[in-house]
């Protein structure tokens, strides 16, 4: 939260509104930083994966059929993760927050909240575990990754400046294209900072795996029909 509040106050907001490339490592910190370090450090609560109903009783029916509607809820948040991140990049909306401060605060909060709830669905956070597979993590992260990066690719590229409201005194400072394609290259850099960790991590554990990612379902199911074979229920009661 300290991260998030930093770059909503000067100098940072100061520097943002004058240069193209601050105002992208701010986008960045807002939308890929702070969501994974909340991910992964916030305090959560102690859910379960999997839930066994008073009699222990699942089917592996029902596990796959929770599995599908994990995967559903994971492409749903990265699709709306995918579409803020593109919005809070196009020109209009750029130009606009060099002009009325509040518009970043609502980028925060909108950009940072889909943000957070993607990178609970993709990274690990004991006890909170996702749902999905690893290699439909790998995949999401990918994607979203690459999504980012092809934006900024396209505006590195573009001859003309998208973004006109920062100002460029010729002589003095950095140039419209050197601050066009610093701003791109800080979205390539600050975006794989995040993700090429996330995949990387989750492949290696992914080809460790000897099981089918179902078995560790059904262990868990195992474990709670055995406790309660023997009298102790998830509450704690015998």
């Amino acid at each position: 939260m300290i991260l998030w509040l930093i770059c909503l106050v000067a100098p940072v907001t100061t520097w943002a509104h004058r240069y193209l490339y601050v105002e992208s490592i701010q986008f960045a910190v807002l939308g890929f930083w702070v969501p994974a370090l909340i991910a992964t450090g916030a305090p959560w609560p102690r859910w379960r994966l999997t839930r066994v109903d008073d009699a222990g009783e699942i089917v592996g029916g029902v596990l796959r059929e929770r599995r599908r509607v994990s995967q559903g809820r994971a492409l749903i948040l990265a699709a709306l993760f995918v579409a803020m991140s593109i919005f809070w990049r196009l020109a209009p909306i750029v130009n606009g927050l060099t002009e009325h401060e509040w518009i970043v605060v609502l980028e925060a909060i909108t950009l940072s909240g889909a943000g957070v709830a993607f990178m609970c669905d993709i990274v690990e956070s004991p006890p909170l575990r996702p749902g999905v597979s690893r290699p439909y993590r790998i995949a999401l992260s990918a994607a979203v990754m690459w999504s980012a990066w092809v934006f900024a690719y396209l505006e590195a590229l573009s001859h003309a400046p998208w973004y006109r409201a920062f100002q460029h005194v010729a002589g003095r400072g950095l140039s419209v294209s050197a601050d066009q394609q610093l701003s791109a290259g800080m979205v390539w850099f600050m975006t794989g900072v995040v993700f090429v960790p996330i995949i990387f991590w989750n492949l290696v554990h992914w080809l460790q795996a000897e099981e089918d990612p179902d078995d560790e379902l059904y262990r868990m199911v195992r474990q709670e029909r055995t406790r309660g074979f023997f009298g102790y229920r998830s509450d704690g009661s015998s």
